[in-house]
């Protein structure tokens, strides 16, 4: 292991921690990165969040979601238990769906300048109807600031049944 590859692997401080502190309010300082082997490659990386839990900012009640994740790191990417604390530290936190999901791209952006990224938040329905933002990135001047766009103009062109939530 060179001493670039050993001072990373220190840099990580909550993989492997057993003493973490399990904020409930939203703090992007969780997030943490390490350096992407294969920044040559375009390739997709895909997170999967089902339990996702923010506050209504105006009732305070509960809003429950599936978090997608999905992008085409450069340099860095994100260290997967520092995205599981920071996305549990939405549990307290008061926003609308919207902001949140443009919350997690922009904070996961500052991090790791991807190449690519989009979130999509797949809320569960209160009072009746279910809100299903989506947002995404591609860095500018580059192929993927046309597929972002793509991409947005094309997500949801076949939604699934809203009976499966």
């Amino acid at each position: 292991m060179s001493e670039e590859e050993k001072r990373e692997r220190e840099s990580l401080t909550l993989l492997g921690n057993k003493k973490n502190v399990y904020k409930t309010d939203y703090d992007p300082s969780l997030l943490e990165r390490f350096t992407n082997k294969h920044p040559d490659n375009d390739y997709f990386v895909k997170f999967n969040c089902p339990e996702f839990t923010s506050l209504c900012p105006i009732t305070g009640q509960p809003d429950f979601a599936t978090i997608y994740i999905s992008y085409v790191p450069g340099e860095f990417m994100v260290e997967s238990k520092s995205l599981k604390l920071y996305l549990f530290s939405f549990r307290s936190h008061g926003d609308f769906h919207e902001d949140c999901v443009n919350k997690i791209m922009k904070d996961l952006i500052k991090l790791m300048d991807p190449k690519y990224i989009e979130v999509w938040g797949k809320f569960t329905p209160r009072g009746g109807i279910s809100i299903d933002p989506y947002c995404n990135y591609g860095k500018p001047g580059t192929k993927w600031e046309d597929v972002a766009w793509d991409r947005l103009t094309h997500h949801d062109m076949y939604p699934e049944k809203v009976d499966n939530r």
